[in-house]
């Protein structure tokens, strides 16, 4: 594991450094889940959440303080006692001090505490299906943005396939027009249709400039490191639907939202608690001492231990705890209707993308062998316009079926892997 972070800070430190470096599908989720702010956040939520789950932050622990006070006093005492005597001084000083040590223990608050740990352990592990959520969410991100450069630069390798067709059509032209066999119409166009390819991948070249920026952004690197792609779209073709709807329970946002509907029936119990008598066990050491320069008492001092027991019944407090509890009681209702929600929606996004998923695979292979057939012609009618036995009609044509050939194949490669990619992120199987 230490290697491989190695590794992976080696790839971080050579992007950042503008160095051209192949990026592998593998280094780049690496490097998202690294620096990702969105899966930090989430790991922050977590660790959260662990620190509050704890008997103390339920309040089933004793507590224990300790207490001091020091206060000086200057009076004018008048003072008549029953004996006769009579006292009248001016600045008389007193002294009051006090101090303790006291601890308590809840006994019984109609199981409050127990509730609202249990309710902590529930929202620390929602947290941490939060984060495999975020997690699942990051690397689909990423895997979809690094194949929607591949799919780009197969795009690039149809147009220069095209420009390689255009610029020997030409070539072709000059030659005949050198032997006085072609003339300038058929230069002019020849010229223009090159120079507009030229146009089309610079355009292109674009688009797989700002792809690559899409995914250094999502990478938390540079927006203007340099990097290099190279790979293909490979896709897995033995998904079944049924297997993947069988498996929607593994869904995080799905666990999550169970966990929230267990989340809000302990909110309902902790809130039915507060109508219970809660007994608290208290004991400690108290010292007191009360010192006077005149009057009738000039030393007061006592000290010891104390223990005793507090009981608190609640009578009426205009039916607070009662709608707290109702209120409560609606929240988990509604919790139940989100999970049945998220549900219906990844059912509906599985049957979806399987569709769209089956039908990019069915014209796959069909699409492979068209693709292979348009290079075979767009090479056969070059020979015969070579031969002067086609026109550059016919060139041209074939150079239109040959790119249309070329974007097909890569948009349904790109479509079937996009839809595998949602179908495994749904049930949290995503691997790279």
């Amino acid at each position: 594991m230490r290697m491989k972070n190695i590794f992976v800070l080696f790839i971080f430190l050579a992007v950042n450094a503008k160095a051209q470096q192949p990026l592998r599908l593998q280094d780049a989720v690496n490097i998202a889940l690294k620096n990702s702010y969105d899966i930090q956040l989430a790991k922050n939520n977590a660790e959260i959440n662990a620190i509050y789950n704890s008997y103390g932050i339920a309040g089933g622990l004793p507590l224990l303080t300790g207490t001091g006070n020091d206060n000086e006093q200057v009076t004018t005492l008048n003072q008549k006692l029953a004996n006769g005597t009579n006292t009248n001084r001016n600045g008389v000083t007193a002294n009051n001090l006090s101090a303790g040590v006291n601890a308590g223990i809840l006994l019984y608050n109609g199981m409050r505490v127990v509730t609202t740990k249990k309710k902590l352990a529930q929202l620390e592990l929602q947290s941490r299906e939060l984060l495999n959520a975020q997690i699942q969410n990051t690397i689909a991100l990423v895997m979809t943005q690094y194949y929607e450069i591949v799919r780009q630069q197969g795009y690039m390798k149809t147009i220069d396939g095209s420009i390689s067709a255009a610029d020997k059509r030409l070539e072709i032209v000059k030659t005949r027009q050198q032997v006085g066999l072609a003339n300038n119409a058929d230069l002019f166009q020849s010229q223009l249709d090159l120079n507009l390819l030229l146009q089309t991948k610079q355009s292109q070249q674009l688009v797989i400039d700002q792809a690559k920026t899409d995914l250094l952004t999502s990478l938390t690197l540079r927006a203007d490191s340099v990097i290099s792609i190279n790979d293909t779209i490979l896709v897995d073709k033995y998904i079944v639907q049924d297997s993947v709807l069988n498996s929607i329970s593994s869904n995080s946002l799905l666990i999550a939202a169970d966990q929230q509907i267990h989340i809000n029936e302990l909110i309902e119990k902790e809130t039915a608690a507060q109508r219970y008598p809660s007994l608290r066990f208290n004991t400690g050491y108290n010292y007191n001492r009360s010192q006077s320069s005149a009057g009738f008492t000039l030393l007061n001092q006592t000290y010891g231990p104390f223990v005793g027991l507090n009981l608190s019944v609640p009578i009426y407090n205009g039916n607070i705890f009662k709608k707290q509890q109702q209120a409560a009681a609606i929240d988990t209702r509604n919790a139940v209707i989100q999970k049945e929600t998220i549900i219906r929606d990844n059912n509906a996004i599985i049957v979806k993308t399987y569709q769209g998923y089956k039908n990019a695979l069915q014209q796959l292979q069909t699409q492979q062998q068209n693709y292979i057939l348009s290079q075979q012609l767009l090479d056969l009618v070059l020979q015969k316009f070579e031969l002067k036995q086609s026109t550059i009609i016919d060139v041209k044509q074939a150079q239109q079926s040959f790119e249309d050939a070329g974007y097909l194949l890569v948009n349904l490669s790109f479509a079937a892997k996009a839809s595998e990619i949602e179908l495994k992120r749904i049930i949290n199987k995503l691997e790279f």
